[in-house]
């Protein structure tokens, strides 16, 4: 049985509390809000803090705020059952709620949060193993080795970004607020992520995610599309997030942004502008699944071979493109949202 270490909880008052106390801890130290991602990873010794800085007590960061007409705010403590489950969330952006509930199973949903899986750390066969399995193939740069098992002559790590919302996110083009010691910051979600497998996000390691910012739904349709061996629990080994605006068949604006094909959601701008401006037919579809598929790069580092993962990249973002275009034509024929 593998075992948590013996660690120290920190209860902070706030979370720019929670903030000044990482950034004090440093390297010591590591925010704790569900706990889904981080405490297997200490139990495997991937993680070596002495200190978790809690964050689940903080009633500021709970709740969803808003409506389709004004956008919402969901606060980082929002559990991923609560999102996929909130009607008037569902019904603006179903896309979201829809990644939301596809996130691993219903036992991890209830205790996730949103906040949690816009920072999931990244993941690779070589690194998401027991200390002991790490050490018998002398480790990796991710943690405690110093070369890459999946591509040994590269400076850098390629472990995978595994985030199923984080796409859905950046291609409704939502907004993340952090609390730092002294304050707060905002930023697009899409600012969120390097391409590095190590150093993923863009904020300061003590810097805590506050709330996520949907946009008003103001026409846009969104749909999630998640691959992975099991239809439960399992991290994905592709999907696409698809953002459109439509007038009648024509599309007005398009955002596809792909997930667990490299270090961060890659956002596949070249379907998008295919999309853009053309009417929405079958042919137009596979154009743009291509074009979205080709800045994928799957490596041998997740479920799956990675040249089938490859080729089933266009298949998602034709589903991701149909489904979405689906809904903006029953929101037309509605007349909209309620």
């Amino acid at each position: 049985m593998l075992r948590l270490p013996r660690l120290r909880l920190l209860r902070p008052g706030s979370a720019r509390e929670a903030a000044a106390a990482a950034a004090e801890l440093g390297s010591r130290g590591m925010l704790l809000a569900g706990g889904t991602d981080l405490l297997p990873k200490l139990k495997r010794r991937q993680f070596d803090p002495d200190t978790l800085v809690a964050l689940g007590h903080l009633a500021g960061l709970t709740g969803v705020r808003g409506d389709h007409a004004g956008g919402f705010e969901l606060g980082a403590l929002v559990t991923l059952t609560e999102a996929a489950a909130h009607p008037a969330l569902a019904a603006a952006h179903p896309g979201y709620a829809e990644a939301a509930g596809l996130v691993s199973s219903p036992p991890l949903r209830n205790v996730g949060t949103i906040g949690g899986n816009l920072c999931v750390d990244t993941r690779c066969n070589y690194y998401d193993m027991t200390y002991e399995w790490r050490r018998s193939v002398g480790f990796c740069m991710k943690k405690d080795g110093d070369i890459c098992l999946v591509a040994p002559g590269s400076p850098r790590c390629w472990a995978v970004s595994s985030s199923d919302t984080a796409p859905v996110a950046i291609a409704l083009g939502a907004t993340v607020t952090l609390a730092g010691p002294d304050g707060e910051r905002e930023l697009p979600a899409a600012a969120l992520y390097r391409d590095d497998g190590i150093e993923y996000l863009a904020k300061r390691p003590h810097e805590v995610v506050t709330s996520l910012r949907l946009p008003a739904a103001d026409g846009t349709a969104s749909a999630y599309v998640k691959l992975r061996r099991r239809g439960s629990i399992d991290f994905p080994i592709a999907g696409a997030a698809v953002a459109l605006r439509m007038d009648g068949t024509r599309v007005d604006s398009a955002r596809i942004v792909l997930s667990a094909v490299g270090s961060r959601p890659v956002e596949a701008t070249a379907g998008a502008e295919l999309l853009t401006g053309a009417e929405l037919t079958p042919e137009t579809v596979a154009a743009a699944a291509e074009a979205a598929a080709r800045p994928a790069k799957p490596l041998d580092n997740a479920d799956l071979a990675h040249f089938w993962r490859k080729r089933m990249v266009r298949v998602v973002v034709e589903q991701a493109i149909e489904r979405a275009a689906e809904r903006a034509r029953l929101r037309g024929r509605s007349g909209g949202l309620p």
